[in-house]
């Protein structure tokens, strides 16, 4: 029976088997690959957020009546009238999504590694990227979600 949980060893294997670290420093390498992927997500992050106030400025017209609350998700896309509209800012919000989705979903395999030095690397990475990158006081419109892969 194989049991999931953490453990604390300089040997890991991350993400493919040609990623094994074996010394002290292969292993602290990683670690710190870990940590800059973390942060150059939150930096992603924060580049998709901004194309998408810039892309929600231009897609503005008149709410329908049916979405006259604060809640985004309960908006139509458009501004009620419709039709959508494309623009170089929400199609490169597109790709940023998709880009960071992806690192997303890297990082929370790296972190299914079950190591937990590379759990913290990850953390600290994101925690630090959300400082550097994403702490400022944005559009309060926007919601954000905790989630590393989201």
């Amino acid at each position: 029976m194989m049991h999931m949980t953490f453990y604390w060893s300089r040997e890991v294997t991350i993400l493919v088997n040609s990623w094994h670290a074996k010394t002290w420093l292969s292993y602290s390498l990683s670690l710190l690959a870990c940590l800059l992927a973390s942060i150059f997500y939150q930096y992603l992050e924060n580049r998709r957020m901004r194309l998408k106030l810039i892309a929600a400025g231009s897609v503005k017209g008149k709410p329908s009546p049916s979405a006259t609350t604060d809640e985004p998700l309960l908006q139509k896309m458009g501004g009620g009238g419709g039709k959508v509209r494309w623009s170089a800012a929400r199609v490169g919000e597109a790709v940023l999504f998709g880009i960071n989705s992806g690192i997303g979903y890297l990082l929370m395999l790296v972190v299914m590694s079950f190591n937990g030095g590379v759990f913290l690397a990850v953390v600290l990475g994101l925690s630090i990227g959300y400082l550097l990158f994403r702490s400022e006081d944005q559009n309060s419109t926007i919601l954000e979600n905790p989630c590393a892969c989201a």
